[in-house]
């Protein structure tokens, strides 16, 4: 772990706009310059092909462009407002985030803007979804289609990286450092539902899905050796980073099978134990149901929501093995992934300080 002790501690409030009773905040851009400009391309076309369709999709991106325009009036988590229940600034939100460590759920705890621009997130991910499928049904219109489903899955990613944040935060063997930087990349998200780490980590957890799903392991010695192998292969310089400095961590080795092999640390335990006791050297996805006596899914579609689900059920395992204190993995691959993230540019920015001095 990068040790941080020597950097100096700078007030949160330094960097946001000074002490306000405004209750308005700044606009919240419901689409970003590079969606924009995609529905801007798409709807003449989709206007040629079916008016009434094209109609459709323009009231649903003005009930977008209302919502927003809604939440936007919530007190903005970037700066200071005295509430009914006190004085809130963004060193107040960070410190109950990272204060607060109840195992229920968190949603009566956070902001409402919060709440409210995560279902305003889901919704822009379905209204996106919406276009992108009546768009790939036109092959002329192949590349348009790809862009729109690029902005389907990166708004998924939005909500993914929420959730990840969350964990992290609540992870006390984290440097109090990295979790404060976890907590105020959270309100970022929560302010604006747009994040840089989740626009640099979509694109790779995205390749690793559908290399994944191409694959067909043989659950046999369960390790997902050869296949791990294959999907680095065709990763980046950073997925790579990551294989050869982490796969050596237990939990990192778990959380890859599970992501892997589509079924739980527990599961794979009991399916390596009955294919050892058969003397079955290895089977298929579409067996895997039978030998385990119950029906699982481990195989998915490339569609948004089966990531997202899949993901969450592994998000939810981990969390009960992690208060139970039960044996696997603790934390979910997009955990140790986004963490491994984070490490890496401070490394990075620790580097450049030193370089300058």
């Amino acid at each position: 772990m990068l040790e941080l002790n020597n950097f100096e501690q700078i007030d949160i409030n330094s960097f946001f706009d000074a002490d306000t009773s405004s209750q308005e905040s700044q606009k919240i851009e419901v689409l970003t310059k590079k969606q924009r400009s995609l529905i801007n391309e798409t709807m003449p076309i989709v206007t040629a092909l079916d008016p009434e369709r094209a109609k459709i999709f323009k009231n649903r991106i003005e009930d977008l462009e209302a919502l927003g325009k809604a939440i936007a009036r919530f007190p903005s988590l970037l700066e200071r407002h005295e509430l009914a229940g006190g004085t809130r600034t963004p060193t107040s939100l960070i410190d109950s985030l990272i204060d607060h460590q109840d195992q229920g759920d968190s949603t009566l705890r956070l902001p409402s803007k919060a709440i409210l621009g995560k279902g305003l997130l889901v919704s822009k991910t379905h209204t996106f979804s919406s276009i992108y499928k009546y768009m790939k049904h036109h092959e002329e219109h192949k590349k348009l289609a790809k862009a729109l489903e690029a902005e389907t899955l990166s708004s998924m990613f939005s909500l993914l990286v929420e959730d990840v944040y969350l964990n992290l935060i609540r992870d006390t063997s984290q440097p109090i450092e990295f979790r404060r930087e976890w907590a105020l990349s959270l309100l970022l998200l929560w302010e604006h539902w747009n994040d840089q780490t989740s626009e640099d980590v979509a694109p790779v957890l995205q390749s690793v899905w559908k290399a994944r799903r191409k694959l067909a392991p043989a659950f046999g010695t369960m390790m997902g050796t050869s296949e791990l192998l294959l999907i680095s292969m065709q990763m980046d310089d950073q997925w790579i980073a990551f294989i050869k400095q982490k796969m050596g961590d237990t939990g990192v080795t778990q959380a890859m099978e599970e992501f892997l092999f589509g079924i739980s640390y527990e599961q794979i335990q009991t399916l390596r134990s009955i294919l050892k006791t058969k003397g079955i050297p290895a089977i298929g996805r579409d067996e895997v149901s039978k030998f385990l006596g119950e029906h699982v899914k481990a195989d998915a579609g490339l569609d948004y929501r089966d990531f997202y689900s899949i993901y969450t059920i592994r998000r939810d395992n981990a969390r009960s093995r992690a208060r139970l204190k039960l044996e696997g993995p603790h934390k979910t691959l997009e955990d140790y992934f986004i963490q491994f993230v984070t490490e890496q540019n401070k490394e990075k920015q620790n580097n450049d300080t030193f370089a300058k001095s």
